[in-house]
């Protein structure tokens, strides 16, 4: 009885299967021809759904799937407001291999897809140019692979020319050898998609132009006709000024569909009756056969013989009693308002890339005596040594839109790409900030050293020693990620004009052509984490610097100085995470002591008063006055003098004549309070882990955390790790075991400042 229902349960999942299955593919994969009339109703409802070429087609692509999330920052490297794009959509989900854009040339290529809104990319060829192992291929099978996808969606509908004959009205066949013999051909042809017999009621074809439907309205007519058709002034307005749609009035049919047109203009005398016969489909992408999309790589042979199909331009000819309509095509015509892309201009696609500058330029193809119209996006991939076979083409200057894709320089791009190829939990190995590390010390291999624009900028490179490498690269790193880095100070903020910034940008399109390409960067990350992997062990920026800096093969490479002023900004980093996190000072009690000090500094020493701030009796002596001074300047007796004599002044003319007195501010809003307290709640951070590290129990409780063992210390110490550890896990993301491994570096390697 198990068994029987076991089978029951697998015959409906089955079917269930096949039923969700069948009814996708219906939904999806079906685009069934409609009317004329149908098509003139849905270009009243959605005039910018249905008036779109490619460009337009790939500019709403585009947008479709790449997310832009709108910021405004003073630490961005835009002029204002920010935009920073999501690709996840276009060029990672879904995709066999996936692309990781760094900000950069995401920019670079959202530059490029806003021009095909505004029908200034026309005429033109867009090469992506790289180094090998920079990833243009990826790059460009899933950016064809989106564009086949979304065609086929509701969003990214694209319409064609479907001729449905009414075989019947044209007053049928004339049964001659020539039709029998086509006849006859079709029926030993099962793969013909122009089946017919003589008791077919239709006969059915595409324009293999793939020409848009409102290319049948007569050039001359069109404007007047959608005057009528289109109520709204607006969209009338738009349509007939901007500049991306002047194709609608400025393109012919091609030859096959304008002689058919004329024809049955002249058989039937009546343009309505020829526009029943005129139908829409919508128009199916597909890679694979060429339709729409056509890839050809460097050894693919060139095809130049024009496409025939005798067997139905017999009948189309036989029932409109016509010889003249020549059913012919080139290759172009297949891509024809699609894309036609090369990948690599190398060995034939050298040749096809010379062969389409006529028609990039022109539009116009010659097939025999028949001219061709040809509007496609021309897109091609090409190595910085392959540009021989185009550069001293001097017509070709204008003609070729170059993008550059280099290797990676966002070090955030970089990471994403590890997890992508080695899983994302593989930074639950690292340390926090170690993997990002590591992925610098990849980037900077294929950095310019040299960069006139920053040493420009910063004016006074030592004020950052902590931050900076000699050839200032890590600077270079921060800025490429799309923001500044926060330790920049406000003249260096201010100086970071839109103008600099467009040369620093300049600068970036030298890069990216040297150093370790994508797929060694791969290989020497997974080298790395073999030699590193252990059981509970986080891995460190020690085990980074030594690999970069011991491994015979990497040493050539890979910039011993780099590799140290990062292990020095690392060591810096996370000394000021644990000082942050150790420090445990009562709020309250620093801001009494404040007030105490403000009040006190107008008495002479010696002297009681009852601070009016706080309500409560205070001795004025050095002690009181200590607490504040020895924290601010500890050891340096003449300038806790200074400090005393210009708070008093300050107080006194600003905080209690101006604030106090005349805006009413309470003591603790004053800006002189603030100041001191910002100061010293830093002062007090810098020196928080200070007498820790002389402790020796301190460093035995670290070790003891979270076991039995950990009970037996005093509660203060006790206390102070606790704080410590977990501030360290829910301020900077460590595990347990990685914030007990930190803080042991730092006790261990004395880093301290």
């Amino acid at each position: 009885m198990a068994n029987e229902n076991q089978n029951n349960n697998r015959i409906n999942n089955l079917e269930k299967a096949f039923s969700n299955l069948n009814k996708q593919l219906v939904e999806k994969e079906r685009l069934l021809p409609f009317s004329f009339d149908e098509f003139l109703k849905l270009s009243m409802e959605n005039p910018y759904l249905i008036f779109r070429d490619i460009f337009q087609v790939f500019y709403d692509m585009v947008h479709y799937y790449v997310q832009g999330k709108e910021t405004q920052n003073k630490n961005t490297i835009s002029d204002g407001k920010y935009i920073d794009y999501d690709f996840t959509k276009l060029l990672i989900d879904d995709c066999d291999n996936p692309f990781f854009a760094d900000k950069l040339f995401a920019d670079r290529f959202m530059n490029l897809v806003n021009g095909f809104k505004d029908g200034t990319r026309k005429n033109q060829i867009v090469l992506f140019d790289g180094p090998p192992g920079s990833g243009k291929s990826t790059f460009l099978n899933n950016l064809l692979q989106k564009l086949e996808e979304y065609t086929h969606s509701k969003e990214g509908a694209m319409f064609t020319t479907y001729w449905k004959l009414d075989i019947e009205k044209l007053g049928g066949y004339s049964l001659t050898k020539d039709l029998l013999e086509a006849i006859k051909k079709d029926d030993q042809s099962s793969e013909d998609s122009n089946l017919i017999s003589t008791q077919d009621k239709y006969l059915e074809f595409l324009c293999p132009n793939h020409d848009h439907p409102i290319l049948h309205i007569p050039k001359k007519y069109r404007k007047t006709f959608l005057k009528d058709l289109i109520d709204d002034r607006s969209i009338k307005r738009t349509l007939f000024n901007d500049k991306q749609y002047e194709w609608i009035f400025t393109e012919a049919p091609c030859s096959i569909c304008k002689s058919l047109y004329n024809k049955l203009l002249d058989k039937l005398g009546s343009p309505k009756e020829v526009y029943k016969m005129l139908f829409v489909r919508g128009a199916r992408f597909n890679r694979q056969f060429g339709e729409g999309i056509s890839l050809f790589n460097p050894g693919d042979r060139i095809y130049n013989k024009p496409i025939t199909n005798p067997s139905l331009e017999e009948k189309i000819n036989n029932l409109i009693k016509s010889e003249q309509i020549n059913y012919t095509y080139s290759i172009l015509a297949k891509t024809n308002n699609g894309v036609f892309a090369l990948m690599d201009i190398k060995e034939e696609n050298i040749k096809r890339l010379i062969q389409l500058h006529g028609i990039i330029s022109d539009g116009i193809h010659k097939v025999g005596l028949i001219e061709e119209s040809i509007k496609s996006l021309f897109v091609g991939l090409v190595n910085p040594g392959d540009k021989v076979h185009y550069e001293d083409i001097p017509s070709f200057k204008d003609r070729i839109i170059e993008v550059n894709i280099p290797y990676v320089l966002d070090y955030n791009t970089e990471v994403s790409i590890y997890k992508d190829q080695f899983g994302n939990n593989i930074r639950n190995q690292f340390l926090p900030g170690v993997l990002k590390n590591f992925a610098k010390i990849m980037v900077s291999t294929r950095l310019n050293t040299e960069s006139e624009t920053i040493k420009k900028w910063i004016s006074k490179p030592n004020e950052y020693s902590k931050y900076l490498d000699k050839n200032n690269l890590l600077l270079k790193m921060e800025v490429y990620t799309g923001e500044l880095p926060s330790w920049l100070n406000e003249d260096d903020l201010k100086a970071f004009t839109p103008k600099l910034k467009r040369k620093l940008l300049r600068e970036a399109e030298q890069e990216g052509n040297k150093g370790f390409t994508g797929r060694q960067s791969i290989n020497l990350f997974r080298t790395f984490l073999i030699q590193h992997e252990k059981p509970n062990y986080l891995i460190t920026m020690a085990d980074v610097g030594d690999y970069f800096l011991k491994e015979k093969s990497l040493k050539d490479k890979v910039s011993a100085e780099f590799v140290h002023s990062i292990k020095d900004l690392y060591d810096y980093n996370i000394l000021q995470e644990v000082k942050e996190c150790i420090y445990s000072y009562n709020q309250d009690q620093m801001k009494q002591d404040i007030v105490d000090y403000l009040f006190a500094v107008n008495f002479e020493l010696g002297a009681k008063e009852t601070n009016p701030y706080s309500g409560k009796e205070i001795k004025i002596d050095d002690e009181l006055f200590s607490i504040l001074e020895n924290v601010l300047f500890p050891n340096e007796k003449n300038k806790q003098e200074e400090f005393r004599k210009e708070t008093q002044i300050e107080y006194v003319s600003q905080t209690l004549a101006q604030e106090i007195k005349v805006e009413n501010k309470p003591i603790n809003e004053s800006t002189q309070f603030k100041t001191i307290l910002e100061k010293y709640t830093r002062k007090l951070k810098e020196n928080a882990l200070t007498p820790f590290l002389e402790n020796e129990n301190f460093r035995r409780a670290i070790l003891d955390y979270d076991t039995p063992q950990f009970d037996k210390y005093d509660t203060r110490l006790k206390n102070s790790v606790n704080h410590l550890i977990k501030n360290l896990v829910t301020k900077y993301s460590y595990s347990i075991e990685g914030a007990i491994q930190i803080t042991l570096y730092i006790i261990d390697g004395r880093i301290n400042s």
